[in-house]
This record gives C-alpha cells, structure tokens and sequence, in this order.
C-alpha cells in the first residue's frame, strides 16, 4: 500500500515556533502516517524553470526569511538528504520527455517548518523538489501525474503551500479574516471532494475571488503536484482548516495513491 501525498499550508515563517491549531495537525498526522522511508517535499519557495531535485547528502536548514526574531535563525532541521532517490526521480522523468536535473539544493522554510512538527526528530530523509512559478496548475498537476509513475510506494509526497496567500493584506493586519478567505477555501474543497479537476485547474477563473486568494499563483501550485501524483479515484481527507493571521487558510489535505 502507498503513502498518501499531502498538501500543507506552511503559514509564516512564525509557525516554527508556534504553529497552534495547524502544528497540532501536522504532529497528529505525523503519528498517523506510516513512517516513509524518505520525504520528496515540493515547496512554493524552490522556484526553478525545470523541475530540480535536491541531492544534498546533509541539506541545509534554509532562513530564506528577513526581519524575524533571533530564535527563528537558530532553529535547524538536520535531515539526511537522499542523493540516490533524487537522481532516480530525475532519470524517471527524464525516460518520460521531461527536462529535469538535481542539485545540492537545502530545504527552505516551506519544507522543514511543517517537517518540524510531522517528523520532528529529522531521521527520515529528504528530498526538496522544486517548482515553476512562470507555469500554472495544469503544468504542476502534470508533474504530479509524471511523479506518480516513479515515486517509490514508501516514498512521502508533500506539497507545501498556502490555500490563500495575500500578504498584502497580512501586512495590515487585523484579527478578521475578510469573507475570501472562507470563501475561496469552502469552493477549493467542495471541487476536491468532486474531484472536479477542470474547475481546480482553471481555479483563477472560476473559484470566488480568485485573485484576492492568491494575488499570484506559486503558493496554491504545490496542492496540484499533490493532486496529480494521488489517485484520481481515491480518497480525499481534510485534517485541518483553520485560519491564522486573520488571512492564511492553513489547510492539510491528503490524497490517497493507488
């Protein structure tokens, strides 16, 4: 039987420390899931023309955040890497028509804060995975699609993102979340439970205030990754909606695999 693949809303760089309600899930689920033999996390913060999977044997701990206090900047998550897997994905995409390389690439702040809390003693190996923020849904849930014909059963897929994602509105913050934010989530969910692929794809055109959720679209890709990868029969779970910041909808998603 396969590992589910998930989609995570990371939140702020903040969660680190404490991520409330959604860290909570995170652990919950952690101790739900079979342990993998190794992660392949596709975070909204490795951003590369083609896909790129790292291959670091010891992956860096990235702060790829500024103006933070001092006790994020010593937070560390000293996962292995996994070289071998991340050459074997490549080629696997590569036998499929895809440009794809690997690189020595560390895990940003998308990848290891929800790891902090899923798996927070950092034995299980990781390899960050990258993705295209010039390329919209449809391309990202192709890559899903390729990743699932190579990704080894016990291997866990991630996606790692945010169901809305306006800093603008983050920045002036207020504890009231504007009506979008519910909005756009219960219409996410609702095409998920139908499984209704066309509306999802084309989310910027046909979800309610599309734009509002995601002025741009990087951070709502890696759930197409997730999505592409997981069963198009199978089940979808929620695990967690909560709102925090007033603006970030800190949804957990898991897709089951065949």
């Amino acid at each position: 039987m396969s590992l589910p693949t998930l989609f995570v809303s990371h939140g702020s760089p903040m969660e680190a420390l404490d991520a409330g309600a959604a860290g909570a899930a995170w652990r919950a689920l952690g101790r739900l899931l079979p342990t993998p033999a190794t992660i392949l996390v596709v975070s909204a913060h490795f951003d590369t023309r083609i896909p790129v999977f790292g291959s670091a044997k010891r992956p860096a701990t990235i702060h790829d955040f500024h103006g933070f206090p001092e006790a994020l900047y010593r937070l560390d998550y000293p996962a292995p890497g996994a070289p071998a897997l991340a050459e074997q994905l490549a080629q696997g995409l590569r036998d499929q028509g895809w440009e794809a390389e690997t690189e020595a690439q560390g895990l940003d702040h998308g990848a290891w804060v929800p790891l902090r809390y899923l798996y927070p003693d950092a034995q299980i190996p990781v390899v960050p995975l990258s993705m295209s923020a010039t390329r919209g849904p449809d391309y990202h849930y192709a890559l899903g699609q390729a990743l699932a014909r190579v990704l080894p059963a016990d291997t866990l897929l991630i996606g790692s993102g945010s169901l809305t994602h306006n800093l603008g509105h983050f920045r002036r913050g207020g504890a009231e979340s504007p009506g979008y934010v519910r909005d756009f989530q219960q219409w996410i969910q609702h095409r998920l439970r139908e499984r209704d692929m066309d509306a999802l794809l084309d989310y910027r055109r046909q979800a309610p205030q599309a734009r509002q959720a995601h002025p741009t679209d990087e951070h709502l890709l890696p759930l197409f990754v997730a999505l592409g990868a997981a069963d198009p029969e199978g089940t979808f779970s929620v695990h967690h909606d909560g709102i925090a910041h007033g603006i970030l909808a800190m949804d957990l998603y898991g897709f089951s695999r065949r």
